[in-house]
């Protein structure tokens, strides 16, 4: 039992602290999990690719996976229902006060200051997993053509995804 109240407090404060999304919240995950040792590095890694093919926002499926693999299906609901219950919380205190909110110069001030903030949990979280998912010259390449194309044309994701999948395949197989 202490360890699906640890994994639900964790993904509790993942998901209190995690402003702009999944991606944001990626590094929070990742810091939880080195200070809890529940998974290494490489099996985050993993678990982050699997939630970014998978259909839904990747924070869920992430703390769905990592609960999973920590303490089976206990352990993925109690982790899901931690990295939900701060935004549920607050869509509803927000649906409350929202006309006075949405004209507030405090509210704007400080939604102002928290998109930096986001892109900077975002590049640490890119940075992050960088380390670990370039392993040589080849996946390098791949992913720099990726973020090139990506950047540069408005070809498809899952277009990217299979193509990329296909060529690790390749060199890889």
């Amino acid at each position: 039992m202490q360890i699906l109240l640890s994994l639900f407090l964790s993904f509790f404060k993942i998901g209190l602290f995690g402003f702009g999304g999944g991606y944001a919240m990626i590094s929070l995950i990742q810091e939880e999990l080195k200070s809890h040792g529940w998974l290494a590095i490489k099996d985050f890694i993993n678990i982050i690719a699997i939630a970014e093919m998978t259909p839904g926002p990747i924070a869920i499926n992430s703390a769905t996976f990592v609960g999973f693999k920590v303490s089976s299906i206990l352990g993925s609901i109690f982790a899901t229902f931690g990295v939900i219950t701060p935004s549920f919380i607050l869509v509803i205190i927000v649906a409350h006060f929202f006309k006075k909110a949405q004209k507030s110069p405090y509210i704007n001030a400080i939604l102002k200051f928290l998109r930096p903030v986001v892109i900077g949990l975002i590049l640490t979280a890119a940075f992050t997993i960088s380390e670990s998912s370039f392993i040589d010259l080849k996946s390098l390449i791949i992913g720099s053509a990726v973020f090139i194309v990506m950047l540069k044309t408005k070809v498809s994701p899952i277009f990217i995804i299979i193509l990329s999948g296909l060529a690790g395949i390749i060199l890889y197989g």
